[in-house]
């Protein structure tokens, strides 16, 4: 029941009020697990159709709060996390409906489901997510203005599109000290709080690979790259996008081997062959950053590895744009350390009899100087006699047997774990290399897209003489064996109707100037758009003056046009303040303080030739300002009779109506 000091929402206002609630809750669901969005949506949806004639009891609400933050939390294994938190706010606002009976209440619902689009900037920084946390806001803002009108009665602001027009108005106020904040306010290196981490990391690259886990990721056809080659671009052949390296196995999962960290990056004899350059990186939550083979320059805010892998300062949590240059190598590690050979020989005991059997029968037959001819041998077996699909079941304990000799067919993720294991059992040091191959040219924009589904894994093998050699098996499938591919399967989805390729393009270049021009912009950027101006050299205290000034000229923006929206608000409004200032004219100008009744009876006091009129005037200016619904008559007759009314002049006839 609605509280004795807090009137009852009424049916219009309780309609504003749940459409602002969903509108705030809507740039939230897209970040969220399907599962937890669904639920949040049914909960709404049911919540509000049980509280439709009264709130639900406490006891209930109770229950399915208990329940919904134990479903949340259980999703998440009881773990912490700004996505965790996303994911319980959105429940809790489907939940806030149940209680909604006074404007007491729909102000509460308001207030609680502004932090929904505030929080998604937390997990997605898009222009999708901006344009439905702008309008879930300015929705809260229209039904706080439609609360506000059933409280005072006031029929200015009763009209929906009276109090859209407010609100347009309020952002068009608003906007020019927001972008002044935006592009002048002092960047900063670091944030001054910590953010917690996602819990549920986005799809991408991680420090394994094990048996089915890297379906989800190529099925995925979001960017993972875009690159913009400064000069000639490499064959689509040669575009490995080096990520992760993983040296241990234990017969299921491949990993990398952190222990070794700290070892120095190893010698390599840079080819003739330079690509430059410039990569925007999607977030990915990890610090692991691909770059093309082989990184010959190393970007400030990373370190590289001694596997020629690259890892950020700080984790990959919005757009990064990152400047590169890579080479191909002629030689790569020449001399291999004892401890990298032991490790990259390695198998686990008791896995794989019939690989190990092959492999050792292998290098009888080619000797300890065969290692060339046992690769080129491996390679023409696949050619020979294995197939590229997608469908294959989850191995059993000797994955590698089930693969070579069993199924036959695979794709990356088993064709690299079977053929370095076949090496390591023929004595030749190998490790599996995960990463990105090839891309698709955006012909709008001339850049690269790398998604997800490029997603692949090859294999690495030490040659004498030679160092490492990147061996890439699933490449060495006959094309008539490939059955079962991520385009085949994608081959009936949205962007295979005609005509849908270059719109998609179009969709990705605007993406991609999003996040140049907002995401991307940081103290670098915004030194090169002052240097134009001469004013890179300003300093931070320059910079400080400098937005001071222009937030200054903002203010004053937003004080004009606020004080003309008051103006020009309404016609009889427009039509009375312009009867003011007549009277101001003459001396007889009314006081802010001052009522209307009391300022004409005054007027009257000094002017008794006009007293009648303006009192007439002034009394159905007063019933139709403050007793709506009373016998204030027509407004449009009482702004007619307003613009008519003049005060007569000295030595001159009364012309007032």
């Amino acid at each position: 029941m609605a509280r004795a000091d807090s009137p009852r929402l009424s049916a219009a206002s309780r309609a504003w009020t749940l459409a602002a609630g969903a509108a705030c809750l809507l740039p939230l669901l897209p970040q969220l697990p399907p599962a937890i969005a669904a639920t949040a949506v049914a909960t709404g949806l049911a919540v509000t159709a049980l509280s439709r004639r009264r709130p639900l009891p406490n006891w209930v609400r109770v229950v399915l709060a208990l329940a919904l933050v134990g479903g949340v939390l259980g999703s998440y294994r009881f773990a912490l996390g700004r996505d965790v938190a996303c994911a319980l706010l959105a429940v809790m606002l489907a939940l806030k409906p149940g209680e909604l009976a006074s404007l007491r209440d729909a102000r509460s619902l308001i207030g609680f489901a502004l932090f929904a689009p505030f929080s998604t900037f937390l997990l997605d920084q898009g222009p999708l997510s901006l344009l439905l946390g702008l309008a879930g806001a300015s929705c809260a803002l229209v039904a706080l203005l439609q609360l506000s009108a059933q409280e005072s009665g006031d029929r200015a602001a009763s009209t929906p599109w009276q109090r859209i027009a407010t609100v347009a108005r309020l952002v068009a106020i608003g906007l020019p000290l927001a972008l002044v904040a935006f592009w002048l306010f002092p960047r900063i290196a670091s944030p001054l709080w910590g953010v917690p981490d996602r819990i549920l990391s986005r799809p991408g690259l991680s420090d394994e690979m094990a048996p089915g886990e890297w379906l989800d990721m190529m099925n995925d056809e979001r960017p993972a790259l875009r690159v913009t080659f400064l000069g000639a671009a490499p064959p689509t052949s040669q575009m490995y996008w080096r990520g992760p390296v993983l040296m241990d196995y234990d017969g299921r999962t491949w990993r990398r081997a952190p222990a070794m960290d700290g070892r120095p990056v190893p010698d390599t004899s840079a080819g003739p062959t330079v690509w430059d350059y410039r990569m925007d990186v999607e977030p990915t939550e990890r610090r692991t950053l691909v770059a093309l083979e082989l990184t010959s320059v190393v970007p400030p805010g990373t370190r590289q590895n001694w596997d020629y892998t690259l890892h950020s300062d700080r984790p990959l949590t919005s757009v990064t744009r990152w400047r590169m240059a890579a080479v191909a190598p002629r030689g790569f590690e020449p001399q291999l350390a004892p401890e990298v050979r032991t490790r990259a020989l390695a198998l686990p005991a008791g896995f794989n009899p019939r690989t190990l059997a092959l492999a050792r029968q292998w290098r009888r037959e080619h000797g300890q100087d065969g290692d060339v001819a046992i690769v080129e041998r491996a390679l023409q077996m696949v050619r020979d006699e294995f197939g590229y699909t997608l469908s294959t079941p989850l191995p059993g304990r000797h994955a590698a047997d089930e693969f070579l000799f069993d199924w036959k067919r695979g794709f990356c993720e088993h064709f690299s774990s079977a053929f370095v294991v076949l090496m390591r059992a023929a004595g030749i040091p190998s490790r599996v290399v995960t990463g990105y191959a090839g891309g698709r040219r955006n012909p709008i924009g001339d850049y690269w897209i790398v998604r997800n589904e490029d997603a692949h894994a090859w294999a690495e093998v030490w040659l004498q003489g030679r160092g490492w050699v990147r061996v890439d098996p699933t490449a060495a499938v006959a094309p008539e064996r490939i059955y079962d591919t991520i385009d085949d399967r994608a081959g009936s989805g949205f962007g295979a109707l005609p005509g849908m390729t270059p719109m998609l393009d179009l969709g990705d270049w605007l993406r991609r100037g999003w996040n140049d021009l907002v995401l991307g912009f940081d103290a670098a950027r915004q030194l090169a758009m002052l240097r134009p101006l001469g004013l890179e050299g300003t300093g931070a205290r320059g910079l400080v003056a400098l937005f001071a000034a222009c937030a200054g000229l903002a203010l004053a923006w937003m004080l004009w046009l606020t004080s003309r929206a008051q103006r020009s608000g309404d016609p009889v409004l427009r039509a009375w303040h312009r009867l003011g200032r007549r009277y101001a004219r003459l001396g007889l100008a009314r006081q802010a303080h001052e009522p209307a009744l009391a300022w004409a009876a005054r007027v009257a006091a000094a002017r008794p030739h006009d007293g009648q009129a303006l009192r007439a005037l002034s009394a159905r200016f007063a019933r139709w300002r403050y007793a709506p619904g009373s016998s204030a008559g027509d407004p449009r007759r009482l702004i007619r009779d307003l613009r008519r009314h003049r005060p007569a002049r000295p030595n001159r006839p009364d012309t007032s109506p």
